[in-house]
């Protein structure tokens, strides 16, 4: 798992890591990894933002979110988006994968498991409900561009799975 080098102010961090994400509100922008900087310059705290996936709609509230968390703190800032490099599945922090499951998410895997799963039916993503790998792709897409919509044989029940971008 690869990491994204971060340039985040200490006492911005616990301000950042209350702002949800919109779609999935048990993740925080902080543990989706899409918080690149987020520096002091000239009284204004400065945040650069890396979108899950180009065009993610999602981007204009968190920004939009980020703004009001710090307003609430007493901070002005500004919002920049960064395109590159390109987020990554492997910047979900492992707090932020066992928030996606107990949630009812699949975390993602890595690249060439994800292709095993969504292209030639392998059977290993974990039930969120029971554990069981006994699981089938229903759907390449599920609630979100991002997701694919699973069903556990064990169980019965349906979940969605967060696929890996690289």
């Amino acid at each position: 798992m690869t990491t994204i080098e971060q340039n985040i102010d200490e006492k911005l961090i616990l301000i950042l890591e209350k702002v949800s994400d919109p779609e999935i509100p048990v993740l925080s922008i902080m543990d989706m990894g899409v918080v690149r900087s987020a520096v002091f310059i000239n009284d204004i705290v400065m945040v650069e933002i890396t979108p899950t996936y180009s065009g993610c709609p999602a981007m204009d509230v968190i920004g939009d979110d980020i703004k009001q968390a710090l307003k609430e703190a007493g901070y002005d800032s500004e919002i920049d988006l960064i395109l590159h490099p390109a987020w990554t599945t492997d910047w979900i922090t492992p707090r932020g994968r066992k928030a996606l499951e107990d949630y009812g998410i699949a975390a993602p895997l890595d690249a060439d498991a994800d292709i095993d799963v969504l292209l030639n039916g392998k059977r290993i993503v974990k039930c969120t409900n029971c554990s069981s790998q006994n699981t089938r792709l229903i759907s390449q897409f599920g609630s979100t561009a991002c997701k694919a919509q699973f069903q556990c044989d064990d169980c019965q029940e349906p979940f969605d799975y967060f696929k890996c971008l690289k």
